[in-house]
């Protein structure tokens, strides 16, 4: 076990994990007319690297569509490598679901528009997302599952 010292919390690096870019049906997709229908879905993982060290990534999925074809489709994983050292377990998951994402999002957002941009097509501005509020929303979510499994 570690020695108890002050806590400490460190940005050790931010990098980009992985990235896919797919325009599976260029170019004659690109002669159509309509307006995109644009699907976004954000993923978040943490895993322990080393005592004391943890690698929290924020993927984006990028869909977008017109007249139910596939116009682009992006994926990009940012991920975080932080030190988190002396802090009370209960305290732990707070920083790795809330903190640390909300260190990397702003480079996922600025890569998915990026590399958007670098398409030719309009960036997509991925929105501001509040953490916390999804934090909350998935322990309340696993309340309600674990309250209703024991009233099965």
């Amino acid at each position: 076990m570690s020695e108890q010292g002050q806590p400490s919390f460190n940005i050790q690096r931010i990098y980009l994990k992985d990235l896919s870019l797919e325009l599976p049906n260029a170019p004659k997709i690109l002669l159509e007319q309509g307006q995109p229908q644009v699907d976004v879905q954000l993923n978040l993982h943490a895993e322990d690297v080393v005592e004391g060290l943890y690698e929290v990534t924020v993927t984006a999925t990028v869909t977008a569509k017109v007249n139910d074809k596939v116009l682009f489709l992006v994926e990009a994983k940012q991920a975080g490598l932080f030190e988190i050292r002396n802090v009370p377990q209960d305290q732990m998951q707070p920083i790795i679901a809330i903190a640390c994402p909300q260190i990397v999002y702003p480079y996922l957002r600025a890569t998915v528009a990026d590399v958007l941009n670098r398409t030719g097509f309009p960036p997509v501005h991925l929105t501001e997302v509040n953490f916390q509020a999804m934090y909350e929303s998935q322990l309340q979510q696993a309340a309600e599952a674990a309250n209703q499994a024991l009233n099965s």
